[in-house]
């Protein structure tokens, strides 16, 4: 019965559960208690996992490893602190040679509060061609937050456990450098160094060792005693000669062998060698080691530790052809070191040779020409901006950088003495200094062009210049006259013969003119015309750009129309201009490559002219610049007359002596050839002595010797000389 009645209470529920709502019994318009509205559920949407995986590569790509170590969860960062995080990620793009990375998402997967993200990455190694790894992002969701949990098989699969990545790297020889005719300026070689103990040489063998070491060294026995002459003869002390390659010497080697009892020591060594001590050393440069400083930023290049890199000049610039292609083989070791496995390889490719504008015997005998003056010495073509000889004095010899040249500490350590005046210094591209008399030139390209003054405007040049209140200026004539009470002043001059007496007076009188009467600044103006205070762009060198200010007072203006106060130039500069001006106005952007080749021959670069302006005046300015010139030389007044009659070349020129601030003045010649020559293109040729005087007494007889040079003639003593390269000053007479 009891059982009856459940059943029965059960039925009565199940059935009015399933009745529906009745009506409502309420009149119409009644009112009735609001049913409730369904309850809004307040949920998160959690953020794009890809988006985030894209952050951390992004991070990755820029080498933002502290933005990646942030995003490492909680646990990932207690097994691995921020430090050793960075840490390892730039060891592995150092050995790696990671130039950059990239990467790609491949897919996605999400569960609530997990993700995987599998990611394709590519390290653009400059060793290792595609070299390519997937790997799977693991995130957790974190306070709304994806976090990587991060293992170090997220930088590389294979890096498990305590496994490295090791990279042995393959590195082909440096390529050469030759001259424009092929004759190799630097390679490597097997060579002998030479050196002298003077105090060890026999009195009676002294003549026949250093007629045979002048021989060998192409070094005049004169000069080779004018070493050691003042030192104490019974010193033992080591004099550093040079070096010789071993195919040049073997024929003679014996002989100089012979002299070894006699203080001659000889040491082999082999290495990157630059034949005959150095052609244009500061221009073509050397090679060093790479420093310890300097080691990861060069490893990550491709490079090792233990190998030597460009230092200057061509062999700095020319790194990447020079260098060639390294290659490499890619290993995973373990803590021991031991290799795991091989992963890549990739073989390295040869370098390109480079090949210079100059011919190195006209090199070579043009830094002779320099010899005994600190200076420099520009050659160019006047019509190509082909750079054809570059010298600078105080010069080195690039081999020192060799440590296995016997020679290299003691050089070495001369080079970089404090009192040393600066040898690795391009004097012809960085060199900065006050033109002197060279820059009438421009202050009278300037007076012609303003209208303000005709070539035929005569002034009387006599020994002061009293047109600037309270100062008196004094001409150079009347210096040689206070000298030898005979020197005469110049005169009355047109502005062509102003130039040809490079008479201050005249161009101090310009100066002012100029900038009293509307024209303050047309001088620096022509200045920056003809190239200066600008690159000359020869991009292969180190260059300065000098200064030519906008004079701000009468003396300012006075002083820069002859080339003194802040102007500065250098002697690239100078022989760009020179060249313009004996081509009839076009500016050549000055170079030094010829070409550069491939291993197997394929020209990478030719030497092709490139214009790069014409010179602010009209041909009849220029015309009467340039006869201005060849009155410098050929007329009897003129200023370097005396140090250039009997050249059978036709050449222009210049004199200049400036001021230097501190010692002797500057001795400046500039100047071109015009002979026409189907077989020996004109030149442009610019020298300047460092402290070393007048222009007129020590560049322009050198000025000449290079022409004799280039165009093969007799050569002229110096006034210095007693025989070609050896020095002889009387002790009367100290000019």
């Amino acid at each position: 019965m009891k059982k009856f009645i459940l059943i029965l209470i059960l039925f009565t529920l199940i059935a009015g559960c399933s009745k529906s709502t009745p009506e409502s019994t309420l009149p119409a318009g009644g009112t009735s208690t609001p049913a409730l509205a369904p309850p809004e559920v307040q949920t998160t949407q959690a953020p794009d996992v890809e988006e985030a995986a894209l952050q951390y590569l992004e991070y990755w790509k820029t080498n933002d490893y502290l933005a990646m170590y942030s995003m490492l969860s909680q646990s990932s960062q207690e097994t691995i602190s921020e430090e050793e995080f960075s840490q390892i990620y730039h060891d592995v793009a150092v050995e790696l040679a990671m130039e950059s990375l990239d990467y790609a998402i491949l897919s996605s997967f999400v569960d609530p509060n997990q993700a995987q993200v599998a990611v394709s990455i590519n390290y653009n190694s400059l060793l290792i061609e595609n070299l390519n790894r997937d790997i799977i992002l693991l995130l957790n969701l974190n306070e709304g937050i994806w976090k990587i949990d991060w293992s170090k098989g997220l930088i590389f699969p294979e890096l498990v456990g305590d496994n490295m990545l090791q990279l042995t790297r393959l590195v082909p020889s440096r390529g050469n450098i030759y001259d424009r005719n092929g004759s190799v300026i630097t390679a490597y070689a097997e060579a002998i160094s030479v050196g002298l103990t003077p105090s060890q040489i026999k009195p009676n063998k002294e003549d026949k060792v250093l007629e045979e070491l002048g021989r060998d060294l192409d070094m005049p026995p004169e000069v080779i005693y004018a070493m050691y002459e003042d030192y104490p003869p019974d010193v033992d002390w080591y004099l550093p000669l040079g070096a010789i390659s071993l195919d040049a010497i073997e024929p003679r080697l014996g002989i100089l062998e012979s002299y070894t009892t006699n203080g001659v020591l000889l040491r082999n060594f082999d290495g990157r060698y630059y034949f005959n001590g150095g052609a244009s050393p500061q221009a073509v440069g050397y090679v060093r080691w790479i420093q310890e400083a300097e080691l990861d930023a060069y490893r990550i290049q491709g490079y090792s530790k233990g190998e030597k890199v460009g230092g200057q000049g061509l062999e700095y610039w020319g790194e990447d052809y020079l260098a060639g292609d390294r290659g490499g083989i890619l290993y995973v070791v373990n803590q021991e070191g031991e290799t795991i496995s091989q992963l890549a390889r990739e073989e390295a490719a040869p370098p390109a040779e480079i090949y210079t504008t100059f011919e190195k015997e006209f090199q070579l005998e043009v830094q002779k020409a320099l010899y005994g003056y600190n200076g420099a010495i520009v050659v160019m073509e006047i019509d190509t901006g082909r750079i054809l000889a570059m010298a600078s004095n105080p010069s080195f010899d690039p081999n020192a950088f060799n440590s296995d040249y016997y020679n290299s500490s003691f050089l070495l350590q001369e080079y970089y003495k404090t009192d040393q005046k600066s040898p690795f210094l391009n004097r012809a591209t960085q060199g900065l200094y006050p033109l002197g008399s060279v820059f009438k030139i421009i202050t009278m390209a300037a007076a012609l062009e303003t209208g303000e003054f005709k070539e035929s405007d005569v002034y009387d040049c006599g020994y002061f210049f009293e047109e600037l209140p309270g100062v008196t200026l004094n001409d150079w004539t009347y210096d040689h006259f206070l000298e030898d009470d005979k020197t005469p002043s110049s005169g009355k001059l047109t502005l062509t013969e102003g130039l040809m007496r490079s008479c201050n007076p005249y161009f101090w009188h310009i100066g002012l003119h100029l900038y009293q009467n509307g024209y303050p600044e047309a001088i620096s103006d022509m200045a920056k015309g003809f190239g200066l205070g600008s690159l000359t762009g020869i991009e292969t060198l180190e260059e300065e750009a000098g200064n030519i200010p906008a004079p701000s007072s009468p003396l300012d203006a006075t002083n820069q129309a002859i080339g003194q106060g802040d102007t500065l130039v250098t002697p690239l500069q100078v022989a760009q201009f020179m060249a313009a001006l004996g081509n009839g106005g076009t500016m050549y952007r000055p170079q030094f490559v010829e070409s550069i080749r491939s291993a197997g021959g394929e020209e990478i670069f030719s030497f092709e002219p490139e214009q790069v302006g014409k010179l602010p005046i009209s041909s009849t300015t220029l015309n009467i610049i340039n006869n201005a010139m060849v009155q410098v030389v050929d007329n009897p007044r003129g200023t370097a007359n005396h140090r250039i009659r009997g050249l059978q070349i036709n050449v222009a020129g210049k004199t200049g002596t400036a001021e230097s601030g501190s010692g002797e003045s500057h001795a400046w010649f500039g100047g071109y050839t015009y002979n026409q020559n189907e077989n020996k293109p004109d030149i442009a040729i610019v020298v300047i002595g460092e402290n070393a005087g007048e222009g007129s007494d020590v560049s322009a007889p050198i000025f000449r010797r290079v022409v004799e040079l280039y165009f093969n003639q007799v050569l002229r003593y110096y006034p210095w000389e007693s025989e070609i390269g050896v020095w002889y000053v009387p002790e009367d007479d100290a000019e």
